[in-house]
């Protein structure tokens, strides 16, 4: 036997496999195997545009030998051979927008606070949400994007995910105006944490005990860091140790409710933008509620900085950073889960970590360098736990 025929006999063996039955029954029955064979390839291949021009030829060539239900196993074919790969890219590309915007909505949020010096966190995530929701408002204007209509039922739903979110973003942001990048993305570690005991006990997700292990080097990484570090600063740790609850809390949350929210719907669906734009929304009133009981309305108007043109491009960019976050971030999260989604937040400290010391002419000591190292890598070794 030929290697060619052999080849072609294994194709049409693996034709008839049960997961390619209904497809094999009909290619095989009308002595349409070869037509079956180049499509096949192609799958192997994996080129989706080529796919759907094969098919299409092999449906017109074999217009009178191939009836109609044939051609509509070839179309579900398809589309769960393109569905699989978009299963195995999504996690990947989602993850990679995730590290991107947050890495710079980092940097930039401690330029705006620092270098700034601007005191008010609380207006600043007010201005960056304003601009998302004005901008996710323009795009579904033009039709470039559908949001779901909110409504009374869904807002009421949705609230407790808001209020956690809102808690986070406030205390990230003085947590930043007091500590340096680098302890900051040693100090979130305990993030993960508080998020892998959440799911051992909300969703029975247990952990293997690398998985432990490494949570428990970055406990010692973060308090060896706390204690060596230069610019300690006690209200500056309090408000990133909330930080980390409530981090934690929002991607437990945001995970337990989706398929709530999704039933609160019209449609019986909730796209990622929509959950953008409902986060963004709902967060203004709030904001502007906290604005006034802690009298950062009186500071902003008095304030000399924002009278600088380049203060208010880096806090509009900030903005638009914040857009990209909040997306990618729902968007990851719904691809993976919450413990996957705290792991990755770890590893992109890395480039931040050097970053912030860089940029911010940040005072470290020996120790405290190897505590942010040893932190660092205890994030690598969590990632690679997860992963065994």
């Amino acid at each position: 036997m030929s290697v060619e025929f052999r080849s072609e006999c294994d194709d049409i063996e693996e034709a008839k496999s049960p997961s390619n039955t209904s497809v094999a029954a009909v290619a095989v029955k009308n002595a349409d195997a070869s037509v079956y064979k180049i499509i096949h390839g192609y799958l192997k291949q994996k080129n989706s545009s080529i796919i759907r021009v094969a098919a299409d030829v092999a449906r017109k060539a074999a217009s009178n030998k191939l009836s109609r239900k044939t051609s509509d196993v070839f179309d579900t074919l398809i589309q769960q051979q393109q569905s699989k790969w978009g299963n195995k890219t999504g996690p990947l590309l989602s993850g990679i927008c995730y590290c991107i915007a947050s890495c710079s909505m980092i940097l930039l949020n401690k330029v705006v606070l620092s270098s700034y010096n601007f005191d008010a966190g609380i207006s600043l995530m007010l201005y960056q949400n304003f601009v998302c929701v004005v901008i996710l408002l323009i795009l579904e204007l033009f039709r470039v994007i559908t949001t779901e209509e909110l409504t009374w039922k869904l807002i009421k739903v949705w609230i407790p995910v808001n209020l956690i979110f809102i808690g986070m973003l406030v205390t990230g942001m003085y947590s930043l105006k007091y500590i340096n990048v680098a302890m900051v993305t040693i100090l979130k570690n305990m993030t993960n944490i508080i998020t892998a005991i959440g799911e051992l006990y909300i969703f029975r997700k247990g952990q293997n005990k690398k998985v432990w292990a490494a949570l428990f080097l970055m406990i010692v990484s973060a308090v060896c860091g706390g204690i060596t570090d230069l610019s300690f600063h006690l209200i500056g740790y309090t408000w990133q140790i909330l930080n980390c609850f409530l981090t934690a809390g929002y991607s437990l949350t945001l995970r337990r409710l989706m398929d709530t929210a999704k039933q609160s719907t019209k449609s019986g669906s909730l796209n990622e933008v929509s959950m953008v734009l409902l986060n963004n929304a709902l967060s203004i009133p709030f904001a502007i509620i906290l604005v006034v009981i802690f009298d950062e309305w009186e500071y902003v108007c008095q304030a000399e900085v924002i009278r600088e043109p380049m203060f208010w491009v880096v806090a509009t960019a900030s903005g638009l950073l914040g857009l990209a976050i909040s997306f990618s971030s729902v968007w990851f999260l719904h691809q993976t889960g919450p413990t996957t989604y705290s792991l990755v937040g770890s590893l992109n400290k890395i480039p931040i970590s050097v970053a912030g010391i860089l940029l911010f002419n940040v005072p470290v000591s020996v120790e405290n360098f190897c505590s942010i190292v040893f932190g660092l890598f205890a994030g690598i070794f969590f990632a690679k736990a997860k992963m065994s």
